[in-house]
């Protein structure tokens, strides 16, 4: 799934973080867009490899429970799906600002 990942995040350009003046007392912002991102991939990730474990335990035969493997499956698949295509909208979004002219 790391492939995956890595072929996801590969067209999403690097943002450089702003810098912040030394003297600013004011705390940052916990999360963020980045932070939220890592974290629905993370949970993408977390589907994924739950529904290998059960797909793993069934061909062991320590399951018996086809219906719940299948259901395991379609859940990562359209996880993964939807990941996917936030992947590229915030491409397209990058792309469209960068048409932009200031």
């Amino acid at each position: 799934m790391s492939n995956a990942i890595t072929s996801i995040t590969s067209g999403i350009p690097a943002v450089p973080s702003p810098a912040t003046p030394a003297s600013s007392s004011a705390p940052q912002e916990e999360g963020g867009f980045f932070s939220s991102l890592t974290n629905a991939i993370e949970q993408v990730e977390q589907v994924h490899t739950d529904a290998q474990q059960q797909i793993s335990d069934l061909l062991q035969g320590n399951r018996q429970d086809v219906h719940n493997v299948m259901i395991a499956v379609e859940k990562a698949d359209v996880a993964f799906q939807l990941m996917m295509q936030v992947r590229n909208k915030i491409v397209s979004a990058y792309q469209e600002i960068e048409r932009l002219q200031f």
